[in-house]
């Protein structure tokens, strides 16, 4: 009884992992051998800033300010301009965008895929690559800006997940 009661839990584990594999695109999936580290919800802000492109006055992206929390809701990093994760040890991921892809939500920042270069120790400590994924909101504001400088804050949330 007890080794089939394992094997249904292992069988269980098998199927949800695949299962959440599907959550997202293919083309965002880390190469075959990176392991997860875990999965985070994040809430915060990406930042626009009006500058001068050419002759016209545009947003142009500028940071994303956001938190980060685990499963029951403590405190896991915060999220800033690099785009970087800090995390309360002081270790830190920083990324470069590998994928993009169109969120399926409107006006819903993209689901990305990025490698990472990260601290050798702590809990972010050798972080390969980050998803970004179920994203909500945090699109940049449209058409032209009137002050050179000024900013717009466009609420976001989405779901960061870091391997190693």
């Amino acid at each position: 009884m007890f080794t089939r009661s394992l094997f249904t839990f292992a069988a269980l584990a098998v199927f949800s992992v695949c299962a959440a594999a599907q959550d997202f695109p293919a083309e965002l999936a880390p190469p075959q051998g990176a392991t997860l580290l875990g999965k985070y919800a994040a809430s915060g802000v990406q930042i626009y800033v009006c500058r001068v492109k050419g002759t016209a006055r545009e947003w142009d992206f500028k940071a994303p300010e956001a938190e980060l929390t685990d499963a029951q809701g403590r405190p896991f990093a915060k999220h800033y301009g690099g785009p970087t994760w800090e995390a309360g040890d002081g270790s830190k991921a920083v990324g470069k965008a590998l994928v993009t892809e169109p969120a399926p939500k409107p006006g819903a920042i993209p689901w990305l895929l990025l490698s990472a270069n990260s601290s050798a120790s702590g809990v972010l400590g050798g972080v390969r690559f980050v998803q970004r994924i179920n994203t909500s909101g945090g699109a940049g504001p449209i058409g032209t800006c009137m002050t050179v400088g000024s900013e717009q804050r466009a609420g976001y949330t989405a779901d960061y997940i870091f391997y190693k």
